[in-house]
C-alpha cells in the first residue's frame, strides 16, 4: 500500500509556531519524511503501508523584503534535498500588495469585530454631531502567500488519479482544500493532519467510513515536531541559530 504525503508548508510553519511558540527553538528544522512516517505509523490503521512520496508545497521568501528569512529558508530547502527528506518541492511565491479594510479586533472565537469610535477618540460630522457608528478605515501593506494550497491539491489529485499512491495524508488546515479532499475520500483512504492550534476546519472533517473508508484525522502536538528533526549538520548546510 503506497502512501503519499502532501504538506502545506505555509500552514505547517505558522501552525508549528503557534503550537511550540515563536521564540522556542528545536522544532523548525523538520525532517519531513520522519514526521510523515511517524504520522503514518501512529495514526493510520492501514496494513502493509509504506511511505512512497513526500511532497512539500511552500513559497519562496523575497530577499528584498526579508533577507534573513530568505537565507534561513534557503538553508532549510537545501537540507531537505540533501537529506532526501522530500521527494518533491513545489514552490509558489509571495505577493505584496496594499489593501484597504476596516479596523477590527478578534472576539473570543477569533472572528473580527469592527472598531467603532469611543473615548478617548471620537468622530464628529461637519455639524459637530458625534458619529458612534462610524468605521475606521486603514490602508495597509500585505504579503500573501500564493500557490501552496493549489499545489497541494494538484499533486494529491494527480498522484491519486494517476495510480501513483493507494492512500494519502494531507498536512493542512486550509478549508480551501475541502473539495479535493472530499473527492479523494471516494477513491482512497485519506488522513487529514491539522498542524495548527485551532480546531480542524469544519469543511475538512467527515466520516471515517465515507467513500472507500478507513479515513482518519489528527492534530499535531509539539512532540511530533521536536521528535522529527534533521541532524544539525546536513552535508554543508547548518541548522540556523534558534531553529
Amino acid at each position: 500500500m503506497r502512501i503519499g504525503v502532501y504538506i502545506d508548508g505555509f500552514n505547517l510553519y505558522y501552525g508549528g509556531r503557534g503550537i511550540c511558540g515563536r521564540a522556542t527553538p528545536g522544532w523548525r528544522w523538520l525532517d519531513l519524511r520522519k514526521l510523515s512516517n511517524s504520522l503514518l505509523v501512529n495514526n493510520s490503521n492501514w496494513q502493509g503501508a509504506t511511505l512512497a512520496r513526500v511532497v512539500f508545497c511552500s513559497a519562496r521568501i523575497n530577499g528584498a523584503l526579508n533577507q534573513d528569512g530568505q537565507l534561513r529558508q534557503d538553508a532549510y530547502l537545501r537540507a531537505l534535498k540533501q537529506s532526501n527528506s522530500v521527494d518533491e518541492l513545489s514552490m509558489g511565491n509571495y505577493v505584496s500588495r496594499t489593501s484597504i479594510a476596516p479596523l477590527a479586533t478578534p472576539n473570543k472565537k477569533g472572528k473580527p469585530v469592527l472598531t467603532t469610535p469611543a473615548w478617548p477618540i471620537m468622530i464628529k460630522d461637519g455639524q459637530g454631531s458625534h458619529q458612534p457608528s462610524a468605521v475606521f478605515m486603514a490602508s495597509v501593506a500585505r504579503r500573501e502567500e500564493k500557490g501552496s494550497d493549489v499545489n497541494v491539491a494538484s499533486h494529491l489529485l494527480i498522484d491519486v488519479l494517476g495510480g501513483t499512491v493507494d492512500a494519502a495524508i494531507v498536512v493542512s488546515n486550509d478549508s480551501d482544500l475541502a473539495f479535493p479532499i472530499k473527492s479523494m475520500r471516494q477513491r482512497v483512504p485519506l488522513g487529514v493532519v491539522n498542524p495548527t492550534v485551532g480546531q480542524t476546519a469544519g469543511k475538512l472533517k467527515g466520516q471515517a467510513s465515507e467513500g472507500v473508508g478507513r479515513h482518519w484525522w489528527y492534530q499535531l502536538q509539539p512532540s511530533d515536531l521536536t521528535n522529527a528533526q534533521l541532524p544539525a549538520q546536513v552535508g554543508r548546510v547548518t541548522r540556523p541559530v534558534g531553529w
